[in-house]
Order: structure tokens, then C-alpha cells, then sequence
């Protein structure tokens, strides 16, 4: 590097969330990363991640280089999926269309690393505007998808469309078509969840570590 040259700062990572219990999950864990970290609480559904991950990349200075990380509780489509298992998207889509995802392969790799006991599931995951149950699940998963929940392909859609970025998603199982939930915080599967989720920090920084390295 040239005398006087000024080492550009690296670019931040938003991951982004909906609920205050996924928050709370992800909170204190922001130690290791390879620069800024926003977790950013978006609400429950699509409209709101729209609107909050939009809001956020174009109000904010800080975060308009951002790589966006989506993640949270899912809900499991395939047979024989467990609360506590964890899913890499390959893609996540909704009515709008598809959102390709970034490194995916390195995410589960990281996340089987530090969970060794978990099932990682990698694949699409679809967007919904509401809680998907019964024939609707079956439906979903014989068109392809791995899981659903109703916030990570409007969150990912939101945050390419404010900018070329690389973007991500990782969610953990909260429910699947033998373990349905009724409410996440009583039941076995949803401390399950959260649990797991308390893990997943260390994947994601390595994951926006490994965007930061100067390409050969």
C-alpha cells in the first residue's frame, strides 16, 4: 500500500430478523466480525422486511453497501425434518419471482461446523403471507421447496433491489409436518429453535469475512 493511501472501511452486514425473540436469540453475539454489524428487527410479514430492509439500506449511509443476511424460524416442508434442524437457501422466492443467494455452500459448511449434531437442509425457500399448514405445506414442498417463512424472500428481493449486494438466508425449524407448532415460545420445538439459533452468529462473519477477501 502506498504511504498516505486510506484503507477503505470494510462493508457492514445487516442481518435482518422479524420477530423480538429471534432478536433476542442473536443478541450479544456480534464479537468476530469482520466489520459493522446491524441486526435490524424487522416485523412480522413481507410488507414489513420490505419496508424495513428498504428503509434501512437508503436512510442509512453506513448500511448502503451492506451484505444482508436474512434469518430466523422457519417452517420445515419436507418429511422427516425436526425443530432445531437448520436450512441454507440456495434461493428464496415468492410471487415476485427468485432471489439467488450467495455462498451457500460456505454457510452450511460453517453452520455444520459449529452445530455437528445438526441435520442442514440446503435449498429453496419460499415466501408466504401468512402461517402455512396442512395441504398448502404439501403443496408447496411438491413445487419445489424446502421451507417457508414469510419474511426472508421479500427481505432478500428488498435488499438487491436497493443495490448490487450479496445477499443470504439461514433459518432454523420451528415446526415441520410431523412437529406442528401452535406457539413458538411454550413448546419444546420452539426452544429448540432458539437454541440453535444462538449458534449461527460465527457462520455469518465468516460468511461476510469471506466477501471482504480481495479476489485473485
Amino acid at each position: 500500500m502506498k504511504p498516505g493511501t486510506v484503507t477503505p472501511a470494510p462493508a457492514p452486514l445487516l442481518i435482518a430478523c422479524a420477530l423480538g425473540i429471534e432478536r433476542l436469540a442473536l443478541r450479544g453475539g456480534l464479537g468476530g466480525a469482520a466489520g459493522p454489524v446491524t441486526v435490524l428487527r424487522t416485523g412480522m410479514g413481507p410488507q414489513a422486511a420490505e419496508r424495513a430492509v428498504t428503509r434501512a439500506l437508503a436512510e442509512d449511509e453506513a448500511l448502503r453497501d451492506a451484505a444482508v443476511i436474512a434469518t430466523g424460524f422457519c417452517a420445515g416442508l419436507a418429511p422427516g425434518m425436526h425443530p432445531g434442524d437448520l436450512v441454507v437457501a440456495d434461493e428464496t422466492r415468492d410471487g415476485t419471482g427468485r432471489t439467488e443467494c450467495v455462498g451457500a455452500e460456505l454457510l452450511a459448511k460453517e453452520l455444520a461446523r459449529l452445530a455437528p449434531r445438526r441435520v442442514i437442509h440446503s435449498g429453496p425457500l419460499v415466501g408466504s403471507d401468512h402461517v402455512v399448514r396442512g395441504a398448502e405445506r404439501r403443496a408447496l414442498h411438491a413445487a419445489g421447496a424446502l421451507a417457508v417463512d414469510m419474511e426472508s424472500a421479500a427481505t432478500l428481493r428488498s435488499a438487491v433491489g436497493a443495490g448490487s449486494r450479496p445477499v443470504a438466508a439461514v433459518r432454523v425449524v420451528v415446526d415441520a409436518p410431523e412437529h406442528e407448532l401452535v406457539r413458538i415460545g411454550t413448546l419444546r420445538g420452539g426452544i429448540s429453535a432458539f437454541r440453535v439459533l444462538r449458534t449461527v452468529l460465527p457462520a455469518f462473519f465468516e460468511w461476510h469475512r469471506s466477501l471482504l477477501l480481495p479476489r485473485r
